[in-house]
């Protein structure tokens, strides 16, 4: 693999895309209440949580999904058409995994939903910016 034609300022942006995403997406505009009431959590105990320690490694995390994204796409034929349908595939992809893992933990299609749909409209995000700023 050829790292010098990595666009690594592109994979920065396509993670704080996921950020933006996801702000937006478990906001209370959008899956927020439906995600705290399946996910049995209240607004004093995500109060409570570590913040440095979520933030940090949701920003760890968005990095890898991003670098691992831009590998799959590191060709010089890719471009934002080929990069969206890779974002997709990977979040349909990721879905799959979230639905396993929620159907085991006998969590709710619902909560499936809204995480594993927050996988697909970011990661095919990701893969459009990552597509486009080659």
């Amino acid at each position: 693999m050829n790292f010098s034609t990595i666009n690594w300022l592109a994979i920065v942006v396509a993670a704080l895309s996921a950020f933006m995403v996801g702000g937006l997406w478990y906001s209370n505009i959008l899956f927020g209440k439906v995600w705290m009431a399946d996910s049995n959590l209240d607004t004093e105990t995500i109060r409570a949580g570590n913040k440095g320690k979520i933030f940090g490694f949701t920003a760890i995390f968005s990095l890898i999904m991003a670098a691992n994204l831009a590998m799959f796409l590191n060709d010089p034929k890719t471009d934002v058409q080929w990069g969206t349908i890779a974002g997709l595939l990977a979040g349909v992809w990721a879905f799959s995994a979230i639905a396993i893992h929620s159907l085991f933990e006998l969590k709710s299609w619902r909560y499936i939903l809204v995480n594993g749909g927050y996988s697909i409209v970011s990661l095919t995000i990701m893969g459009a910016i990552l597509g486009a700023w080659r």
